[in-house]
């Protein structure tokens, strides 16, 4: 679903302040057909762009290899039930999640042939619906083996599980020989299957110094080691991330778990650095999927010397016009970013001005003239020549674009494109 730039706008609120039956009237429709009734934010997905960044992504892969796409908290934000169809498509062979309600939610959309595996903790009671729904289990204690147990005997279906080692991130995970007493403690388990053996990095996308990786890597190699002289290695080993992924074909042994970067995000600047020394960047192109849009709610004139917003933390310094968006930190926009973020409405930068609302907030538009109530407004995005990107606001709100992708409110709607 898309707009078409091409329809009339309707009469809009007069800059002078128009009653609230003006106001109603005057909205346009720049939004996508088909949202909820009151939507006036969403989020446009590009799928057309999960797929290349997928294809791109097992385009990397090495011999043997299988992509994973992680697809956890809602597909960064992006909406998982979008996000997953479409990276199937383009060639990833499994899925990741995080907890056991988006794998059981995956299973009923996409049916019983796709691999998922849930990467986050799963408590032990709930295990058995793990194996309900054939959902691989990271475990790293014996707390779900007799759930699994018990319900792979009643189903006669197996209980697939992956053991995560402990190589120097100290998260999840165990250390080598405690890893190998829980795989052979699962095996014992009628009915569980012990399938793979990961880890995962702690900092290969924050530096262009991976000596810390290297030691991760040989660390998890050793683990293998361990496991191969108790004859227990399972058939699946995975370490990568998305930035091993696009960097070292070492890590990606049976499959290669990407995140960040099957939507269009550089997992950081040193990641894209180390992959333009390595001579991977530029051929290896990813496109950002996401874009977040929001309809003006209402444009209002205010006088020189005026004051906008909570704290009185911006003044008018001239005759000013102000664009009210109905979007805050309730939404997920970052309260953080107040006093350096900008916005794109028609084509033009413009800055947000005053605090960040919880449901709200507001834009100097006053060299955009011709700007109205329902004009559409770009958080994250394109708009004619200019461009906000996810990295963008993050910076400006002194996080990462993981988070700020991520933290877009679930209630918004998510249109898939392409």
């Amino acid at each position: 679903m898309t707009n078409d730039p091409t329809a009339p706008p309707a009469a809009a609120e007069s800059s002078s302040g128009a009653g609230p039956g003006a106001a109603a009237a005057a909205v346009t429709r720049p939004r996508p057909d088909g949202l909820p009734p009151g939507t006036v934010s969403w989020v446009e997905v590009d799928l057309d762009a999960i797929r290349a960044n997928v294809r791109a992504f097992v385009g990397r892969l090495a011999p043997g290899a299988k992509l994973v796409a992680v697809v956890k908290s809602d597909a960064y934000g992006h909406g998982m039930a979008l996000v997953a169809p479409a990276a199937l498509e383009a060639g990833a062979s499994w899925l990741a999640v995080g907890g056991l309600a988006e794998a059981i939610a995956l299973r009923a959309q996409l049916g019983p042939a796709v691999p998922i595996v849930c990467l986050n903790h799963v408590p032990g009671p709930d295990a058995g619906e793990a194996v309900a729904h054939d959902v691989r289990l990271t475990i790293y204690g014996p707390e779900a083996l007799a759930a699994l147990s018990a319900v792979a005997t009643r189903l006669g279906r197996p209980a697939r599980v992956h053991v995560k080692v402990e190589t120097g991130t100290h998260r999840q995970g165990l250390a080598a020989r405690e890893a190998l007493a829980l795989a052979r403690q699962a095996a014992a388990a009628p009915g569980v299957v012990v399938e793979g053996l990961s880890t995962h990095f702690a900092d290969i996308e924050d530096t262009t110094d991976h000596g810390y990786a290297e030691k991760q890597l040989a660390a998890f190699q050793s683990a293998v080691e361990l496991f191969r002289e108790a004859g227990a290695v399972p058939p699946l080993l995975h370490t990568a991330c998305s930035a091993a992924t696009i960097l070292f074909q070492r890590t990606h042994f049976d499959l290669a778990r990407a995140g960040i970067g099957i939507y269009g995000l550089w997992p950081s600047r040193e990641t894209y650095v180390s992959a333009r020394e390595r001579g991977v960047a530029p051929s290896f192109a990813l496109t950002p999927a996401l874009a977040w849009k929001c309809a003006v709610a209402q444009v209002k004139d205010v006088p020189a010397g005026a004051y906008v917003g909570y704290g009185r933390t911006w003044r008018a310094t001239r005759p000013s016009r102000i664009a009210v968006l109905p979007v805050g930190y309730y939404e997920g926009y970052p309260r953080a970013a107040s006093g350096r973020a900008h916005a794109l409405i028609a084509g033009q930068r413009v800055e947000i001005v005053g605090r960040i609302c919880m449901n709200m907030m507001m834009a100097d538009v006053t060299d955009l003239p011709a700007v109205q109530a329902g004009d559409e407004a770009v958080l994250i995005g394109v708009s004619g020549e200019e461009k906000i990107r996810a990295e963008d606001v993050a910076g400006w709100a002194g996080t990462i674009h993981y988070e700020l992708v991520s933290r877009i409110h679930p209630a918004l709607p998510r249109v898939g494109k392409g």
